[in-house]
């Protein structure tokens, strides 16, 4: 799988999502949780303290959180367990008091997303000044128009480019918005109805929502909708990149020859070819995040006030399907670069 990475994959959005940075964000709820909870006047602010500098100086023992995650099916019992143990006596039962697993992976999903948001949203940006560049250098130029894959009536490299560059613009402002709808606190305690928290439950969830820069939610641990929205918007933007990639790879058919691109992959066999790799993998790409989201769908179905199967689908999905969105838009930048666009035939 290395060697396919190399095409399909995308190493800033992996970083993202890895167990590391995963990992962070869960020490970063953990330490908001308690700061916010001696705010609030439900633990002592020494114990906070003590909190604060167990995750200063934390050093996970990683075959440990495996084997709690193979045991629990979640990592957080054996992470909180590990902490606790570094936390000063008497105060180490303060750490997570009120907290469930949910809230910590659903909150540290939240602060991950956040950063690749802004990654998102600044390839989004620079596939869309490219086209617009594209489209103030050759946008008069006349290109043939085909509709169901034949020969129709000219058209314009400028009518082209806006019909690549017009659903991308769209993406991003639905990607902008969505933070504000999706990056919100999880905060629920253990049925998700923050009893668990004595009556502080909301000045808690303020509070950390305040010092994570997140958002302000009611507890939605079975309310998978937003994820599901990212989900689909991953596979409209890939989708679309993938649309992008389709038409290249027609154009730069050698008996059609509307574009070259620059450097295009080698053959082991015909040395004249100059394959369009990076629009293949586009469309590629772009077939594989419809599925994926299209299986994301099916973590809506939660039994009750928590679901262990629909959960662990959610794991097994949306990360793979944010890391093809990260490579389409990789890729999709990379191919927008490669073009060069010729006159009508």
């Amino acid at each position: 799988m290395t060697l396919l990475s190399a095409i399909a994959g995308d190493p800033e959005s992996e970083a993202l999502l890895s167990d590391q940075a995963q990992l962070d964000a869960m020490l970063a709820f953990e330490r908001a949780l308690a700061e916010a909870s001696a705010e609030a006047g439900w633990i002592s602010v020494a114990a906070a303290g003590a909190i604060g500098a167990a995750i200063d100086g934390f050093a996970p023992d990683w075959a440990g959180l495996e084997a709690g995650m193979a045991q629990d099916g979640v990592v957080v019992p054996a992470l909180v367990k590990q902490l606790r143990s570094r936390v000063a006596e008497p105060h180490r039962q303060a750490l997570h008091k009120g907290a469930t697993s949910q809230d910590v992976i659903d909150t540290a999903l939240m602060l991950q997303l956040a950063r690749v948001f802004d990654l998102y949203e600044t390839r989004l940006s620079t596939a869309i000044d490219r086209l617009g560049a594209l489209r103030a250098e050759c946008g008069p130029i006349e290109l043939m128009a085909h509709t169901r894959m034949q020969v129709a009536l000219p058209t314009t490299w400028g009518a082209k480019l806006a019909s690549w560059a017009e659903p991308l613009q769209r993406h991003l402002r639905d990607l902008i918005a969505m933070r504000r709808s999706l990056l919100v606190i999880q905060l629920g305690g253990p049925v998700g109805d923050r009893g668990s928290f004595e009556g502080h439950g909301d000045a808690i969830a303020a509070a950390m929502a305040k010092r994570l820069d997140l958002g302000l939610a009611t507890p939605w641990q079975a309310q998978r909708d937003p994820i599901v929205a990212l989900g689909n918007l991953l596979a409209l933007i890939a989708g679309s990149l993938g649309k992008v990639g389709m038409d290249v790879t027609l154009l730069a058919q050698n008996e059609v020859g509307a574009v070259r691109l620059a450097g295009g992959g080698g053959s082991s066999a015909m040395a004249h070819k100059s394959n369009p790799v990076n629009a293949e993998v586009l469309v590629a790409l772009a077939r594989h995040c419809a599925g994926l989201s299209g299986t994301l769908n099916q973590a809506l179905v939660h039994e009750n006030e928590r679901s262990g199967a629909a959960w662990t689908l959610e794991w097994l999905t949306l990360p793979p399907l944010l890391v093809s969105a990260g490579a389409s838009l990789r890729l999709g930048i990379r191919l927008l670069d490669q073009i060069e666009i010729t006159a009508a035939r």
